[in-house]
Order: C-alpha cells, then sequence, then structure tokens
C-alpha cells in the first residue's frame, strides 16, 4: 500500500545547494587561477545542476587519498630500511607506531590495558587500537616486515578516518563543502598525519560537530565521548558549547550533548578502570608526572635557561603555569563569547579553546597540528592565513627533528639543528597559531570580517544555536546595558502587577 502511494506522487525535482566557490570569494586563490581562466564566473550556479561523477565529496577524496599518498611516500626511507635511531629523525620519517610496536610489547601480542604487566601512556581507545591492530599482523617476532605491516595496516586505518573527517567537514556546512579541502590538502597532516593515531579523535569529533549541526545532540555527544577516549582534547568542545548554551538560554542542548559525552566516555572507561585499575590510571599519572614535552613553550623556556645558567621549571611547577595560563585563556574566550556583538559561532569559540589548549599545554607534539586543521577549515577558511600558518608548522616539523637527532641520539654534527635555531622553530609555530587566534577572535568581535557571516549566513555549524536570539549578553562599556534574563523576568514581573 505504502508503494502504491509513493508511485502516485507527482515527481519532484529536489532543489541542489547552491555552493560557495573558494576562488570566487576567497581573494587569495584567485591569484592562482589566470592559468585555467581565472576565477568561476558570476552567472555560473555551482551546485544547481547535477556534476556528473565528479561531485565535491568525490573529487576532495581523490584530493585526501593523493596528500595520503605524499605522506606515505615521505616515510619510505624508513619503509625499506626500518625504523632506526638516529636515522629516522634525519630522513623525517619517524613514527610512533614501530616504536610502540618494539617497546611496549605490541608486536608480542601484548594488548594495553588487558596485560598487567603493560603500561601505556595513550587513553584507553588509542591502546585499543594499538593492539587490536598489532594482532592483526601476520608472523611473530619483531623484524622488519612485521614491524612496515604494521605500519601500513594504521596508515592505511588513518587513511580512512582522514576521509571520514573531510566528509564530515564537508557536509557541516553544505554551501561551502569546498572548506574541506584545506583538510584534505592541509601539509601539516601530510607531514604529521602518520606519526600516531591522533587522526582517530580528530574524525570523531568531526563526526561529532556533524551531528551537532543536524541537532542530533544525543550522537554528537556519544562521538565528543569516544574522541575523549581516544585523546583528550575533543572534551574542549563542551567549553564552546556551554558559552553558547548561556549566550542562547539553551541550556539544555549543552545538558544532552554533556551527559552523552559522559555517559559514552564511561561506557569505554569504566570496564577497563575496573579490570585493571593501576593501567588505566597510568595515562594521567604519566601526564601528571612527566616533564616538559619537546616543542611546548616550557621545554624552549627551560633549554634557554639551561644555556644562560638560569633557573629550569620542574614538572610541578611547570603543571601549575600550564593549568593557570588555560584557564585564564578560556576565561577570557568566555567573556569575548558573552559580550561580543553578536553571538560567535561554534567553531570559532572550539578553536580558540583548543589552539588556547595547545599553546599552553607541557606538550607538543607535531601531530597536534591536527587537532586544529578541521576546526581552522570551518572557524575561518581563508587560505592565505591557512598556508602561512601551514608553512610555519612544516618548518617546525623539519627542525624538531633534525634536533632530536643530536638531544635524544648524540647524532652526526653535519645533520644536527642547534639549540638557538630550533627555538625560533618552536616561536614561529605558536606565533603563527596565536595569529590565527586573534584572527578568529576578530572576527567574532567585527563579524563583517567573518568569511562565512559576510555571506549573511548565521551559524551552520551551531545546531539549535544557528540563528538563536541572545538571551544572556554583557556589555564591557556599558555595564548597565547588558541583557540579563533575571532583567528581563523583573521587567515581566513589573508589567504583570
Amino acid at each position: 500500500m505504502l508503494e502504491a502511494m509513493q508511485e502516485t506522487k507527482p515527481h519532484r525535482k529536489q532543489k541542489r545547494a547552491r555552493f560557495v566557490i573558494p576562488t570566487r570569494s576567497d581573494s587569495f586563490l584567485a591569484r592562482f587561477t589566470e592559468v585555467a581562466g581565472g576565477p568561476l564566473g558570476r552567472h555560473s550556479a555551482p551546485g544547481t545542476v547535477s556534476p556528473g561523477f565528479f561531485t565535491v565529496e568525490r573529487v576532495l577524496v581523490i584530493f585526501t587519498v593523493l596528500a595520503a599518498l605524499l605522506g606515505i611516500l615521505l616515510k619510505g626511507y624508513c619503509r625499506v630500511n626500518g625504523w632506526e635511531t638516529p636515522t629516522h629523525f634525519y630522513a623525517t620519517c619517524y613514527s610512533d607506531f614501530p616504536e610502540l610496536f618494539r617497546s611496549r610489547g605490541l608486536g608480542e601480542g601484548v594488548i594495553p590495558f588487558f596485560d598487567r604487566e603493560s603500561l601505556f601512556e595513550y587513553p584507553v581507545i588509542m591502546g585499543l587500537i594499538a593492539g587490536a591492530t598489532a594482532i592483526l599482523v601476520p608472523g611473530s617476532g619483531l623484524d622488519l616486515e612485521r614491524i612496515r605491516g604494521y605500519f601500513d595496516l594504521n596508515a592505511t586505518l588513518v587513511v580512512a578516518v582522514w576521509i571520514v573527517t573531510v566528509i564530515a567537514t564537508a557536509r557541516i556546512n553544505r554551501r561551502r563543502p569546498w572548506d574541506a579541502a584545506m583538510v584534505a590538502l592541509a601539509p601539516g597532516i601530510v607531514l604529521s598525519g602518520f606519526i600516531n593515531w591522533d587522526m582517530w579523535a580528530v574524525a570523531m569529533l568531526a563526526v561529532g560537530m556533524y551531528f551537532f549541526a543536524r541537532e542530533r545532540p544525543v550522537l554528537a555527544g556519544v562521538f565528543i565521548g569516544l574522541g575523549t577516549a581516544t585523546k583528550l582534547y575533543p572534551v574542549l568542545v563542551l567549553g564552546a558549547l556551554l558559552v553558547l548554551a548561556l549566550r542562547s538560554g539553551k541550556l539544555r542542548t549543552f545538558l544532552v550533548t554533556a551527559g552523552a559525552a559522559a555517559a559514552s566516555w564511561l561506557v569505554v572507561n569504566l570496564p577497563i578502570a575496573l579490570m585493571n585499575p593501576a593501567g588505566w590510571r597510568y595515562f594521567f599519572e604519566f601526564t601528571q608526572d612527566r616533564p616538559a614535552g619537546f616543542s611546548s613553550l616550557w621545554f624552549a623556556y627551560n633549554l634557554v635557561a639551561e644555556r644562560l645558567q638560569w633557573m629550569q621549571l620542574q614538572p610541578a611547577t611547570i603543571n601549575s603555569l600550564a593549568l593557570y595560563l588555560f584557564v585564564a585563556a578560556c576565561a577570557l574566550i568566555a567573556l569575548l563569547g558573552l559580550s561580543s556583538p553578536r553571538r560567535p559561532r561554534l567553531a570559532q569559540l572550539t578553536f580558540l579553546i583548543v589552539a588556547a589548549f595547545i599553546l599552553t599545554n607541557k606538550v607538543y607534539s607535531p601531530q597536534f597540528v591536527l587537532w586544529l586543521v578541521p576546526l581552522l577549515a570551518l572557524a575561518r577558511p581563508r587560505w592565505r592565513d591557512f598556508l602561512l600558518w601551514q608553512a610555519a608548522e612544516a618548518l617546525h616539523w623539519g627542525a624538531v627533528w633534525m634536533f632530536l637527532g643530536q638531544y635524544t641520539s648524540g647524532g652526526a654534527a653535519q645533520h644536527n639543528l642547534d639549540m638557538p635555531y630550533y627555538v625560533l622553530a618552536v616561536v614561529l609555530h605558536m606565533a603563527a597559531t596565536a595569529y590565527l587566534m586573534v584572527r578568529v577572535a576578530w572576527d567574532i568581535w567585527d563579524p563583517r570580517q567573518d568569511p562565512l557571516r559576510a555571506k549573511h549566513i548565521d551559524d551552520p555549524h551551531g545546531g539549535t544555536f544557528d540563528g538563536a536570539r541572545d538571551w544572556l549578553r554583557l556589555d564591557l562599556a556599558r555595564p548597565s546595558a547588558s541583557l540579563l534574563p533575571w532583567r528581563r523576568a523583573e521587567a515581566g514581573a513589573g508589567r504583570d502587577g
């Protein structure tokens, strides 16, 4: 009966969304199109007609695969000759995959958290991925063939979740799918995507933000919680959601999302914590007790302090300073979000919070750049700023390997980078990230500078926040003019009386 009713319905041609084309909207990209006849003309209508096989998403997948192949090629020396210290630094093909396969017992059948004698310094899901993929590698022992197989398997899975990240980013804002090309082609992901399993967490957060944009907060929270169980940083998006919930008065949206995130995190972590408390706690204890990590602000300071014979910072001091700075940064971001003339977009606040965490954290690994790429593509899709930032990250990526070859392994002097140049590379990557934060903050304060709101779009990433009216807004210049919910309630009571 249902099928018959569907057959009698008149056919209606489905409308397609009109796309925002980067070469038309971004003056920087438009300069590079002259060899192809210039940017797309104003009378063309991309997205309103069928593109045939080469849809936007399929082109983005092709871009991602090509970028991934380039990233694998960069690991070619180690795939052929093995990952050995210090040559894997100088060949810029270092990866945690083979290192942990050998040193954490993964190659001998150890599954993190299930083996009580094994300690693994990463969250639960990352440990399970590391152990499960090791079981899938045929053979036994720690020979180069098995190590290469372990790397290849994990690299293939990274490419798969990279594609998921690209598609999710493209679908969050259907009018601007091409912004996801930043994620597909990012030099930072090409260089650092195969160092560790961070791309799994990046993909989970991207999927979570996609569901939130589609006003499905429970599913959004589930993937945010799973991402947090893989790498802690996805939980930071809840801070952005809280600010927007306060600004719009939609507190239920925040509570549902945060509750689902907490539930999914507990479902993953609670059984492991009960089964192996010491193994589960080790990640948190390791994070607390470890000294300043390479390329962090604190590590750079200690290097300079050692050279100049200043007092160096100990882990306990760094923990406190990093926490205070991050809390202060979050307070400023929250103040910006609650006092800006117009409610910020979700991606803007999330980018600022994650970037603040990266800059103040006592560890900065080269693969942390992956965390910010999709967020920047949503927060500020401007190619000039994006490429300048990626160039700074690429310089840092090269510098860290040349420094580690000497610092950790005593490599040959002709291959090494002296400390001052390494510290300059760290400062450059931090300055580039801080510059992006300033640009995003300025877009929030002056929406005319925002690439999305300049096109009369509110917040396609914001789900229920999209188009919402202000419930709470602070006026820093005139506090008496602030929009406060209790004032509105008092005014309503006065009128009733």
